[in-house]
């Protein structure tokens, strides 16, 4: 439990002004026994039903998200203090997530036929597993846990949400969401727990599996208490991703696009653009652009319609991110911008650039979760993918270049979940998300995310 936090519960604190805007007392072991009886009958009925069903209330989930949209984007604002037209577009990219399962439900659950040279058929149905238990941060409150429960749900499980504690508003505002929706009470049902109460939870028979977006530490900690019980666990665990740029790229553009891939949600992303590596030749042209974009930023009240970058979401964690910029000066990097706490109220921190970072330096090795890009620079290509790769994390990755042969061969050499070619990293539903090493491990969104919370069942018949 974290020390923004009181000993009976949540709270909730508008990270623009430091005011407590919630208290959330926290469930009891009885409580949650509670929940998770009732979560277990509505999963049982759930996965009865046609899966043409469940497609049907998963629509009309980003139907409702829709109709809902200003009062859930300004709920994220005041929790969060993700500004106002962000909120909204994490809004609406949940519904489009939403309706995009529901189209394709036929597609992605459709039995699969294996050739069996005529020896009998083999088909392989994926099943549910009954209720996945869904640890979830706070920097997308409501994108992070619906990206997660929507093709959990869709294949016919249920999901047990344990939320942030800062952001618990808008957990209770999901369940409300998912009931309004049709969608039976309970299947997604919230835990208001400690992480102290996480083992006792994955441990109840009722629980089948665990997913976790959170820290390495805490993501060890609940894959340790689920592999004890015999659980499946998907981990996104965070990153220091490489935003690599070549001499033949697009500089303007590359610059451009790292602004926004460093400092959206003020830097508080997982696939965020964290160590900028340029090759020397177009360092001074890409820095400059890069400069003047980042002091174009717009920052300021989260609740107003211009600004583009809002505060931090707490401030212990401004402090952490001022402590590594703090330690990587002291090692000798350049501050070309920002890396002062302001004064007045609110966990404000200005957008920095740090240049001559080396891998001493924890910007360069640990994730900076916050709004502080690092800048390095190399000499060649296989220069930036060595530096790429000298990491502990490996969730994405963006490669700049003109070159698109060139291209095809570089990212596989990328050690990451993703490479993005001339654009930066973007979860979309359409494609799988996740990482290696220490960024963790299985797959969310896409046919593979839903599948990984399935029974992939084999039925071999023969005559």
């Amino acid at each position: 439990m974290s020390n923004e936090n009181s000993g009976a519960g949540a709270l909730s604190i508008n990270p623009a002004t430091g005011a407590v805007i919630g208290r959330h007392p926290f469930h009891s072991a009885e409580d949650c026994d509670r929940i998770l009886a009732r979560a277990a009958q509505s999963q049982a009925r759930w996965a009865a039903s046609p899966s043409a069903q469940r497609a049907a209330a998963i629509g009309r989930i980003g139907e409702t998200l829709r109709q809902k949209r200003e009062s859930l984007a300004a709920l994220i604002t005041s929790e969060m203090g993700k500004p106002i037209s962000a909120a909204r577009a994490e809004v609406e990219k949940c519904a489009q997530l939403c309706l995009w399962y529901a189209a394709n439900e036929e597609k992605l659950l459709a039995d699969e036929r294996i050739d069996t040279a005529g020896d009998g058929e083999a088909v392989v149905a994926f099943l549910p597993l009954g209720i996945v238990l869904g640890v979830m941060p706070w920097n997308f409150p409501f994108w992070q846990v619906l990206r997660a429960a929507i093709p959990i749900m869709l294949a016919g499980n249920g999901f047990l949400l344990k939320h942030a504690d800062n952001v618990q508003g808008c957990a209770a505002a999901l369940e409300r969401v998912i009931a309004e929706a049709g969608v039976p009470e309970d299947l997604l049902a919230v835990v208001n727990v400690t992480r102290g109460d996480l083992p006792r939870i994955i441990a109840d028979t009722r629980i089948a599996a665990a997913t976790v977006t959170a820290g390495t530490a805490a993501g060890a900690a609940i894959a340790a208490d689920a592999g004890r019980n015999l659980k499946k666990t998907v981990l996104e665990l965070g990153g220091s991703d490489p935003f690599i740029v070549l001499a033949d790229a697009d500089v303007d553009h590359a610059a451009a696009t790292a602004v926004r891939a460093r400092f959206q949600n003020a830097g508080q992303v997982c696939i965020a653009a964290k160590r900028i590596i340029v090759e020397r030749g177009i360092a001074d042209r890409f820095l400059a652009s890069f400069v003047a974009g980042v002091k174009a930023l717009r920052v300021g009240d989260p609740a107003e319609e211009a600004t583009e970058m809002g505060p931090m979401a707490r401030g212990r964690l401004r402090d952490e991110l001022h402590g590594q910029i703090v330690a990587s000066v002291a090692r000798g990097a350049i501050l070309v911008l920002g890396g002062e706490v302001p004064d007045g109220p609110g966990f404000y921190y200005p957008p920095t650039i740090l240049c001559g970072v080396t891998s001493d330096m924890p910007v360069y090795c640990e994730e900076t979760f916050g709004p502080v890009a690092a800048i390095i620079l190399v000499d060649d290509a296989d220069d930036a993918i060595r530096i790429a790769n000298d990491s502990d994390f490996g969730l994405s990755g963006a490669l700049w270049t003109r070159d698109m042969a060139r291209a095809s061969a570089l990212v596989r050499r990328i050690e990451t979940g993703a490479v993005y070619v001339n654009g930066m990293a973007a979860s979309d539903p359409r494609v799988p998300i996740g990482g290696i090493k220490r960024s963790g491990y299985g797959r969310e969104l896409s046919h593979f995310g839903l599948r990984e919370f399935c029974n992939a069942q084999l039925t071999w018949l023969r005559d």
